[in-house]
């Protein structure tokens, strides 16, 4: 079986729904230290913005987006949804978090152990379910040290997402074949899958939860989950064995600026994208000023003014 056939990638990026954008810039640069990468607009709805939060780099697997509408109504967490979106961050750094979100107000659980490692769950501002995870390691990687947090507690991209749906096993099987998780341990209803060898982005829990409410899409939710790709030829044989084998519908591909997109709705109802690594987020700004100007398609560069005039602040 070759390298296209069975890829190991993991999670390219996770993109939300969230409220007003300048409650969310702060929360995800101040509060959790996530470095502001790009800051553009939604492609389908260019009042809106489009930011990306992620490591020094954006490098792909630590990337966390956000359509943030001043108005939107909340979501409802249910069947064909993202439950959680998990970061990783260094050993004995809970008890940093822990009084970190106390000292903001940051609406949180009490520890816990799941599948044998140690984490903290806590919610953004919008009711998005989120968890900081213990990651053995993970202090010898390098940490972008953003909101005056310290290297040796900052987060080092994304443990991995949890998935609600009624059935998991052609999910899991889509997993498996198209992106190279293997099935793991599981506790309870939760099944755990990861990809060998992949330290970032490497873990998706599926909850199969049977007759249970349908999720509502809303400010908290999560709106897709992104699968890397290193590049076309390997999208198009995930496509490829996507439709072939297990009856999938898949967009036509589409151009992002920062990475090449193909989209479908996975047996569970969730929505998967597959984005390709290249060309980045530094294409065309440097990586030391990343995020610090609006960044347009060039399509929508005819509109910049309209489209400033009505995009609120965000710090």
């Amino acid at each position: 079986m070759t390298s296209l056939e069975r890829p190991q990638n993991g999670i390219h990026h996770v993109t939300a729904i969230a409220g007003p954008a300048r409650r969310n810039h702060a929360f995800y640069t101040e509060v959790l230290g996530l470095r502001l990468v790009k800051k553009t607009v939604n492609f389908d709805d260019p009042g809106t913005y489009h930011l990306y939060f992620g490591d020094e780099a954006g490098s792909p697997g630590t990337i966390l987006t956000f359509f943030p509408w001043e108005h939107a109504n909340p979501g409802r967490l249910g069947i064909g949804q993202t439950q959680e979106t998990a970061f990783r961050v260094p050993e004995g750094s809970l008890g940093f978090w822990t009084q970190r979100f106390i000292e903001r107000g940051v609406a949180h659980d009490s520890i816990v152990k799941r599948f044998g490692e140690t984490v903290l769950p806590f919610s953004d501002p919008d009711g998005m379910r989120l968890a900081l995870v213990c990651t053995p390691g993970a202090e010898a990687e390098a940490g972008w040290t953003g909101g005056g947090i310290e290297a040796a507690h900052a987060i080092r991209g994304f443990h991995g997402v949890s998935l609600m749906v009624a059935d998991g096993t052609r999910t899991g099987a889509i997993l498996v074949d198209v992106f190279g998780f293997e099935a793991a341990e599981a506790e309870g209803q939760v099944r755990r899958y990861r990809v060998p060898g992949t330290t970032i982005g490497g873990v998706i829990d599926i909850r199969s939860a049977g007759d249970f409410l349908p999720g509502r899409e809303g400010a908290g939710s999560v709106h897709h989950i992104a699968f890397r790709a290193a590049d076309d030829a390997a999208q198009a044989a995930m496509v490829d064995k996507l439709t072939r084998d297990h009856g999938q519908r898949v967009t036509e591909q589409r151009d992002r600026n920062y990475f090449r997109s193909v989209y479908f709705r996975e047996p569970g109802g969730v929505l998967f994208e597959i984005a390709t690594d290249a060309p980045g987020f530094a294409v065309d700004e440097p990586v030391g000023h990343l995020g610090e100007a609006l960044k347009l398609p060039a399509g929508l560069e005819p509109m910049r003014a309209r489209i400033e005039a009505v995009l609120p602040a965000v710090a």
